[in-house]
C-alpha cells in the first residue's frame, strides 16, 4: 500500500467512526430511557366525560396496571366526540407517559367525519393492545309482538315503515350497527331516533316509549332483560356474551355478516420507542389476565380482547376502518 493509500484508509476509518457515533448515542439513549421507564405516573386520557363504557374499561384496568409497571392515573378529557382527547395524545411527547384509551370514536368515526382532521388514527399513534370489545344488543320492549330476531324480521317485512329504532346518538356504534343491520336485511324503512347517550334510550325503551333499540351490551341491559323489562333478541358480537350465554348472536339468528362491536384500546403517540411499547404491552397483558378484572368486565358486559399485541391491534384497527367506512359514507354522516 502506498503512503497516500494508507492515509486515505485512516481517513475513511475516522469518517466511518464519526458517522457511527450518533447512531451509537441514540441507541444508548434509547436503552437508558427504557431502563429508567417509568419514573413518574403514566397518564391515561379517556376522551369522554366520567361514567359510561369508557370509564368501565379504563378504571379497573388502570388499577391492575398500576400494580405491575407503574402508577397509572385517569384523566377524562371529553369533547368533540372524543377528538379533543385524541388530539391531545397525538400531540403529546412520545415518551410513554401520555396514553389514550382509543375507541371507534377516536380511530374510526371522528377522523372520517371531521372536516378538519387534527390527527391520523394510523400514522399518529402506536397501538399497544385492544383491551376489550363489546357487542351491541338488538332489543325490544315486550309490547312489540316479537320474541326472536326472526320474528322481528317478519314483523318489519309485514309492516313496512312501522318500526323506528333508538340509539345512543348520531355516529355512535349503536347507530352504525343499526344501519349495517338495515343494509343486511335490505330494509331502509326503519327510522332512526337518536338519543343523547345510551342511558336515556334504555330508560325510554324500558318505559315503552320506543319499541326497538340498538344499545351497547351492559350489565344493566342484561339485568333488565332477565327481569323481563326488555327483550334482547340477539347480540352482534362474534360469540355469545359471557354474561348472558343463552342469547343468540345475530349471525346465529339468521343475519349473516351482522357483527358489530365497540372496542377500547391502549394507544401511545407515534414515535414512542419500541422498547417502551414492549414494556407497556407486557404489563397490559398481565393486567388483562387478572381474574378480578375479568370478573368486573364480565359483569359490565365487556369481553377481554384477543388482539393483545401491537401488530394484532394495528391489524384490527385497519380492518375496522375498512369495514365501517362504506357504512358511514352510505348514510352521509357528518360532524356537527
Amino acid at each position: 500500500m502506498t503512503p497516500g493509500g494508507e492515509a486515505m484508509t485512516k481517513w475513511l476509518a475516522r469518517a466511518i467512526a464519526l458517522l457511527a457515533t450518533p447512531v451509537l448515542t441514540i441507541s444508548l439513549a434509547t436503552s437508558a430511557l427504557a431502563q429508567s421507564y417509568p419514573n413518574q405516573p403514566i397518564k391515561l386520557i379517556v376522551p369522554f366525560p366520567p361514567g359510561g363504557v369508557n370509564d368501565a374499561v379504563a378504571r379497573p384496568f388502570a388499577e391492575k396496571f398500576s400494580n405491575i409497571l407503574g402508577n397509572m392515573v385517569i384523566e377524562n378529557r371529553g369533547g368533540a366526540g372524543g377528538m379533543i382527547g385524541g388530539t391531545a395524545v397525538a400531540r403529546a411527547e412520545p415518551d410513554g407517559y401520555t396514553l389514550l384509551l382509543g375507541s371507534g370514536a377516536t380511530h374510526l368515526v371522528g377522523p372520517l367525519i371531521t372536516p378538519t382532521k387534527t390527527f391520523d388514527p394510523i400514522k399518529d399513534f402506536k397501538p399497544v393492545s385492544i383491551l376489550s370489545v363489546s357487542g351491541l344488543a338488538i332489543t325490544t320492549h315486550p309490547s312489540l309482538p316479537v320474541k326472536s330476531l326472526k320474528e322481528l324480521l317478519d314483523f318489519a317485512k309485514a309492516n313496512p315503515g312501522a318500526l323506528s329504532y333508538g340509539s345512543a346518538g348520531v355516529g355512535s356504534a349503536t347507530h352504525l350497527g343499526a344501519e349495517l343491520f338495515k343494509s343486511l336485511i335490505k330494509d331502509q324503512s326503519i327510522q332512526h331516533v337518536p338519543y343523547r347517550g345510551g342511558g336515556p334510550a334504555i330508560t325510554d325503551l324500558a318505559a315503552g316509549q320506543i319499541k326497538l333499540a340498538f344499545l351497547n351490551v351492559s350489565g344493566q341491559l342484561i339485568a333488565l332483560h332477565k327481569a323481563g323489562n326488555i327483550r334482547i333478541l340477539a347480540v352482534t358480537s362474534a360469540a355469545r356474551n359471557a354474561g348472558a350465554p343463552e342469547i343468540e348472536t345475530a349471525v346465529e339468528a339468521g343475519v349473516p355478516g351482522m357483527v358489530a362491536v365497540n372496542f377500547a384500546g391502549l394507544f401511545a403517540p407515534a414515535g414512542t420507542p419500541d422498547s417502551i411499547i414492549a414494556q407497556l404491552g407486557e404489563a397490559t397483558r398481565k393486567a388483562m389476565a387478572n381474574a378480578e378484572l375479568r370478573e368486573v368486565y364480565d359483569k359490565a358486559g365487556l369481553e377481554v380482547s384477543s388482539e393483545d399485541t401491537p401488530a394484532k391491534a394495528a391489524k384490527f384497527i385497519e380492518d375496522e376502518i375498512a369495514r365501517w367506512t362504506p357504512v358511514i359514507r352510505s348514510i352521509n354522516l357528518k360532524a356537527d
